[in-house]
């Protein structure tokens, strides 16, 4: 398993500093300048937990530069792009501690294993090292638990060749509860490094609670990311409380400055 995973108690530190601040508001006329507040161990932590995200199908070439300037000036952990933009992320991202992460099967996760793999294994050939697949939805609705491992496990072997470390997006707005602990352990039984919530293209994002079953399902070498829907400060530390300790979101930027302008 991956040693990217953050200690749950080094997560649990961090939400501590971070709600004892947070009532104290921002003030949106002096955003902070990152280049001032580097030194803040608590901003390093929060942006390791951050997978800055840009999945809109109509991005553009100069929005994905942008948006991985914004993952080097901020530190985030990793700048997730679509397939088709992963050599451009990885030119700019080469040489930093920023990794590209993408997506396979993504967001139906309808597409044969076979698909998948070649997915993941052409992204970490352009320098991806972070892969988000999408389960195979149909068959876990199906009851074929085999089918769903050995799906997984497909990725995962190209993963491991590759160096590359592998999400499981299980899509839980689909699944019935004990669908969600199914998934989980076989993903867990795959060899994935992370359980993920949510495409944020489903009918709806994280929760609270799911986040809280996934942490409890899988082992504590597996990694739990939170994703969908998590626009402020305040939905970060709810998904860090109920167990997550990687957060994929668009908003990255406005949650690193909110957090701060509370910290400095």
């Amino acid at each position: 398993m991956t040693t990217l995973v953050i200690k749950q108690q080094e997560v649990r530190a961090l939400i501590e500093t971070l709600a004892a601040v947070l009532a104290r508001r921002p003030d949106p006329a002096n955003p902070p300048n990152p280049g001032q507040i580097t030194s803040s161990s608590e901003l390093r932590k929060l942006a390791g937990l951050l997978d800055h995200t840009l999945l809109r199908p109509e991005a553009t070439r100069s929005q994905v530069e942008q948006f991985c300037r914004e993952a080097l000036r901020f530190g985030f952990a990793v700048a997730c792009v679509n397939p088709a933009w992963v050599p451009l992320a990885s030119g700019i991202l080469k040489g930093s501690d920023v990794r590209v992460g993408t997506v396979a099967g993504f967001p139906l996760g309808a597409s044969t294993t076979c698909q998948k793999r070649a997915e993941a294994w052409t992204a970490i050939f352009a320098g991806a090292r972070e892969i988000d697949m999408v389960m195979n939805i149909g068959a876990m609705k199906s009851g074929e638990l085999e089918r769903v491992e050995s799906d997984i496990r497909g990725v995962v072997e190209v993963c491991r060749e590759g160096g590359a470390i592998v999400k499981v997006i299980l899509e839980n707005a689909y699944l019935t509860e004990v669908e969600k602990l199914a998934a989980c352990r076989m993903a867990e039984k795959a060899g994935a490094d992370f359980v993920k919530t949510s495409t944020g293209f489903g009918p709806s994002g994280a929760t609270e609670a799911d986040v809280r079953l996934m942490r409890q399902t899988v082992g504590p070498t597996v990694g739990v990311k939170a994703a969908g829907g998590i626009r402020t400060l305040a939905d970060a530390l709810r998904m860090l409380e109920a167990g997550a300790n990687r957060l994929g979101t668009s908003a990255s930027v406005a949650i690193w400055q909110e957090a701060a302008s509370l910290l400095v």
